[in-house]
């Protein structure tokens, strides 16, 4: 049988279930990978579940995101992270060592192997030839503790890309092109595999670009081929030995089709405020720029910041812009200045910021209100950056810094000077001093969790009642974001080991009185439930969002589609989600309504739909995906409880 990548990375990691796309299968997980705005929760999970020490092959827990120590909680948080790494056999990497995704392909990813992490851009692996996928928290504590990683069989797109890019044109604009294609839900329920003789003109950083923002396209991961290009950069990190040969058998097939000439590429750009809204930049030159914003998972590389330092040698950024850079690792930052170039960024006017995510996940250099910023950032969802009101573009580097040197939107083809050549790194820095490995399970057993005052454990969640009578506490639209459920940002993200308080953020963005109002009905010991649109729960990984409304009492949602992620969270913490059969009956449901359903668990166990009234008058059917397995999570009450209850005989 011929197959593509993705179909044989799978098939040699296939524990359980048919290849079948839609089935539920089990996979054997090699890797996993945690950042400390979610891995608190991981840590906790694993306490809870009395895991002993973690049974991957390799685990990692990086501090990236929430670096800002206003008080004393993200360094209690440090501390407990550090702590929790030694207790259960995890690689630390250490505050101001950089942003995960680069640092992870660096120094551990290799090709063939299966990687889930706790944030929604792990799929960023795919660079390396290997499936990695963003999923919530508490999978990625099972995958740890050996249980294998469950998910709905992929479908395969194969991208063919041909042709090489013209100057001023980067990898960004190849992943906007997708975006531009496929808009923020043509990934869902798929895999993208890119493949095609134009491969050979991208780097492994080009391909990171595109893979780690596979994310926007809701694809479940993305995969590229371990080819002569992924061991050239395996040999220059001194990791030769990782690499094997991968690549589609010849004459395999994919699911879905599509092909880009990168020669008939322009630069692009995303406008506020979703990543799918993509145009070329000549469409929306012109308008003012308060900041330009290099960096971050989405562009980390070297060539990244090399590209934009050569823009703005002996030159000064427009007056009115913020030039931030946003250095990915503190490996990078060192090539940056070892060859001249930081100090080039330096004299031309930059911010320089502590290699990290940073402003990406709105924790520093928020804009100011109604004011335009440029960045090479992942997402522009609506409040991301730390502005409420932001007004958030997503471009290339070569777009960001033209437009720093301008003070407005600039095609940077339209510059008057030649497109930048980039020395190659002559060695590449390789210091893993701020990496601390894991312990030996006879020292670590001596390692006692610090524990701040900010760092609770985790809430019991009841199963859900027998007979549902809810109310709608809100109504939303389409594409409603994690961020915007949960927020992120240095108000909110301080919180994130104490779920008691960060619920007082749940659904801020959207209507600042939903806590209030669960709160009340909480405190009279009622549920209640949400409404969604297409594509609920978009973005990132952290399961808070499903978490912090559990607390609060949210016991279902219903919406018209789901995102991933955030639909096996909801599942994971017993909130039972589903999706109309008839879009019509969304119309009849209002804020306010009350939402009938008798014998739930009965109905979904025998069928896969559910009868509803609302209101009582109008009857409405309701469906769900859900496999047996995740069935009996809900009934538990969630994985926590579902995994007490069959210990270790569910592994």
């Amino acid at each position: 049988m011929l197959n593509n990548i993705t179909e044989k990375l799978i098939q040699s990691h296939l524990v359980d279930g048919k290849m079948i796309a839609g089935e539920e299968i089990a996979l054997k997980i090699n890797q996993t990978l945690c950042q400390d705005a979610t891995g608190t929760l991981v840590m906790l999970e694993l306490e809870a579940m009395g895991i002993d020490r973690v049974k991957t092959d390799l685990s990692v827990q990086y501090v990236d995101h929430n670096l800002i120590q206003e008080d004393f909680k993200n360094a209690d948080d440090h501390l407990f992270l550090q702590s929790a790494a030694q207790r259960f056999g995890v690689w630390f990497s250490r505050a101001g060592n950089g942003v995960s995704h680069p640092l992870h392909m660096e120094f551990f990813g290799k090709p063939g192997e299966i990687m889930v992490g706790s944030d929604s851009h792990t799929c960023a692996g795919g660079a390396l030839g290997m499936l990695a996928i963003g999923t919530g928290g508490l999978e990625v504590a099972m995958a740890m503790a050996g249980y294998p990683f469950y998910v709905k069989m992929p479908k395969v797109m194969g991208v063919k890309l041909t042709g090489k890019m013209p100057d001023w044109v980067s990898a960004k604009d190849i992943i906007l092109e997708m975006l531009r294609r496929h808009n923020v839900k043509g990934g869902v329920g798929y895999v993208i595999e890119y493949y095609g003789e134009g491969l050979k003109h991208l780097d492994l950083w080009d391909r990171h670009v595109i893979a780690n923002m596979g994310a926007e396209l809701g694809a479940t991961g993305t995969v590229f081929p371990s080819d002569k290009i992924t061991l050239k950069f395996l040999q220059a990190h001194g990791r030769e030995k990782d690499w094997i040969a991968l690549s589609a058998d010849k004459g395999a097939t994919y699911d879905k089709h599509d092909e880009i000439d990168l020669s008939t590429l322009e630069p692009l750009i995303a406008l506020p405020s979703s990543p799918g809204n993509v145009v070329p930049v000549r469409e929306v030159k012109g308008r003012a720029v308060y900041q330009s914003y290099i960096g971050s998972s989405a562009n980390p590389g070297y060539r990244d910041f090399a590209i934009s330092a050569q823009m703005v040698k002996k030159k000064q950024v427009n007056a009115n812009v913020s030039f931030d850079i946003n250095p990915a690792t503190r490996n990078m930052l060192e090539e940056l200045a070892e060859n001249g170039l930081l100090g080039e960024l330096i004299h031309s006017g930059a911010r320089i910021h502590q290699t990290g995510c940073n402003g990406c996940i709105g924790m520093g250099q928020a804009p100011a209100t109604g004011r335009n910023s440029l960045r090479t950032v992942p997402r522009n969802f609506p409040g991301r950056s730390g502005t409420i009101e932001d007004s958030v573009y997503l471009c290339s580097p070569e777009v960001a810094t033209a437009s720093a040197l301008t003070g407005v939107i600039t095609d940077p083809r339209e510059l008057n000077f030649p497109y930048p050549k980039i020395k190659k790194i002559k060695k590449v820095i390789m210091n893993k001093d701020m990496m601390q490995s894991p312990l030996s399970s006879y020292d670590a057993n001596k390692i006692k969790l610090i524990k701040g005052p900010n760092v609770k454990s985790i809430p019991e969640l009841k199963p859900i009642s027998t007979n549902i009578k809810l109310t709608v506490l809100l109504k939303m639209g389409d594409n409603i974001s994690t961020d915007e459920i949960l927020p992120a940002g240095a108000r909110v993200l301080p919180f994130r080991s104490n779920i008691p308080k960060i619920s007082e953020f749940s659904f801020d963005i959207i209507d600042a009185t939903y806590f209030k109002r669960a709160s009340e009905l909480k405190n009279k010991d009622m549920q209640h439930a949400v409404i969604g649109g297409e594509n609920y729960g978009q973005g990132s990984s952290r399961e808070h969002a499903a978490l912090a409304p559990r607390y609060l009492g949210l016991q279902l949602v219903i919406a018209k589609s789901f995102a991933r992620i955030h639909w096996q969270n909801l599942i994971n913490f017993g909130i039972l989600p589903l999706t109309f059969v008839n879009a019509k009956d969304y119309d009849l449901i209002q804020q306010s309504s009350m939402i009938v359903i008798d014998n739930v668990m009965e109905s979904i166990k025998h069928g896969n739909k559910v009868k509803a009234t609302i209101d009582g008058k109008e009857n409405i059917t309701l469906q769900h995906h859900l496999s047996k397995r995740q069935i009996e999570v809900l009934n538990a009450g969630g994985l926590i409880n579902w995994v007490k209850k069959h210990g270790k005989t569910a592994v």
